[in-house]
């Protein structure tokens, strides 16, 4: 059975971040990009390991009360595995922890896979933005509310338990 970790990502973790940045999007964040966010006090970025190697990562800012997910990435020969899915549990548990009462995301309209893995998590879509990706492509705005409430923490240990084979 595979060890899986997740942690904070640091600086060191970056030559292997933007392997996964550069295989998993077609044109996304610069290395730069990312050292800034891990310098920024107001973001936070986890990386998932699997059997010591890092397969996946995920970001989020926290603004005032919002949790906004920036990216969620796993290697291809990876998904399938609940990896997106841990990743993002642990960001939503983490907002809550430090008094984010809302979430919100962007996402691919083409990426419906990724729109269902959020809707699980009680993220509804609400709008969307025109040609906001690099290709063009429009993006769907998503926004989960009550992040904060006792009825969603319920929600997340119940993802924990069941769906996450915690």
């Amino acid at each position: 059975m595979a060890t899986v970790v997740i942690e904070p990502m640091r600086e060191e973790h970056l030559p292997q971040v933007m392997a996964i940045e550069r295989a998993v999007f077609q044109s996304g964040w610069s290395e730069q990009a990312f050292l800034n966010d891990l310098r920024n006090p107001c973001a936070l970025y986890l990386i998932l390991r699997h059997d010591g190697q890092i397969v996946a990562f995920a970001g989020m800012w926290l603004v005032v009360d919002e949790a906004h997910i920036t990216n969620v990435a796993v290697l291809d020969e990876y998904r399938g595995k609940g990896y997106a899915q841990r990743l993002i549990h642990r960001l939503l548990t983490i907002a809550r922890e430090r008094g984010m009462v809302r979430a919100t995301l962007e996402v691919r309209l083409s990426n419906l896979p990724a729109q269902r893995l959020y809707e699980k998590f009680g993220f509804r879509p609400v709008s969307t933005r025109k040609g906001y990706y690099d290709d063009g492509e429009d993006a769907l705005i998503m926004w989960l509310d009550d992040l904060d409430s006792d009825t969603y923490g319920e929600h997340l240990r119940q993802m924990e338990q069941f769906k996450m084979g915690v």
